[in-house]
């Protein structure tokens, strides 16, 4: 009898020890709309997050949802400088890209300054000093490129289903099928990308999957301009994605594979999968 209680106790000191290890995302319904705010104001909620969310990618995954509503704006950062004057960092729209990338960079900073900075060391490319300098043609124009080659992002989608299961092409990225650029960068990379087609995304092995992780869609009408990627968001507990949305206009948060089959007419043709690493400060 005494051994089945101190089991049961035992069990039960288990039990409550992983409920308080699994953080509450409900401090984030009671804060003002991101979008609304100034930068200061935005910004002021930062050590707030870093304080509540501790761990690195819970914070990515509490912003997110933070960032949820968020208005829908397509090209709408630059270097804040002709070609593109737009801003370097701004919360009030969002493109695809933007919210992937600055929800990175504000997972990681305590201030609007260091958020922009961050977004820096982010968006645009290290020169051959090893720093990154703001300019059209330093930026990581290409998502798959960024995911391959990024220091903050490892792709793992050869490690989510058999290979029989993936498919692998070789892209000149930035190259158009007629030999101009499709970009002006006098800049072109080849490379071996490989990704899960639509038809085989039921045969990933989602305990492989991190509960925050990037997700990046493959088009492959886009592949003859020289292009991999047509959409990015978040995949966030291994069913949910977050993503600023061109058809709702603003950031929502569906379900990943409902969003994906889009009732078996699928806008895109696969998917890469990537997890995302801290930098050395988070």
């Amino acid at each position: 009898m005494f051994s089945k209680i101190i089991s049961h106790v035992c069990a039960l000191v288990l039990f409550l020890g992983c409920t308080n290890s699994v953080p509450s995302f409900n401090w984030v319904e009671t804060l003002p709309k991101p979008w609304e705010l100034s930068e200061d104001e935005f910004a002021s909620y930062l050590p707030k997050f870093k304080e509540k969310y501790p761990d690195f990618h819970d914070r990515i995954k509490a912003i997110n949802l933070w960032r949820v509503g968020t208005p829908y704006g397509i090209f709408k950062l630059g270097e804040e400088i002709d070609p593109d004057p737009d801003p370097i960092l701004r919360v009030d729209t969002s493109d695809c890209t933007v919210h992937v990338l600055t929800t990175l960079a504000f997972a990681q900073s305590d201030d609007w300054a260091d958020s922009r900075n961050n977004m820096i060391n982010i968006h645009y490319k290290a020169n051959e000093n090893g720093k990154s300098i703001p300019t059209f043609k330093s930026r990581w124009h290409y998502t798959s490129d960024r995911i391959l080659n990024h220091q903050q992002t490892v792709d793992i989608t050869s490690l989510l289903v058999p290979e029989q299961y993936l498919e692998t092409i070789t892209i000149e990225l930035n190259r158009k099928e007629d030999g101009s650029e499709f970009l002006d960068l006098g800049w072109s990379s080849v490379q071996n990308i490989s990704f899960i087609p639509v038809k085989n995304v039921h045969h990933m092995n989602m305990e492989k999957v991190q509960e925050v992780c990037g997700v990046a869609f493959v088009k492959r009408s886009y592949f003859s301009s020289g292009i991999m990627i047509a959409h990015e968001g978040y995949l966030i507990d291994r069913e949910r994605l977050i993503h600023a949305s061109s058809v709702d206009g603003k950031t929502v948060n569906v379900p990943f594979l409902e969003y994906l089959s889009n009732n078996g007419n699928s806008r895109f043709d696969g998917v890469m999968i990537y997890k995302i690493l801290p930098d050395n400060k988070s």
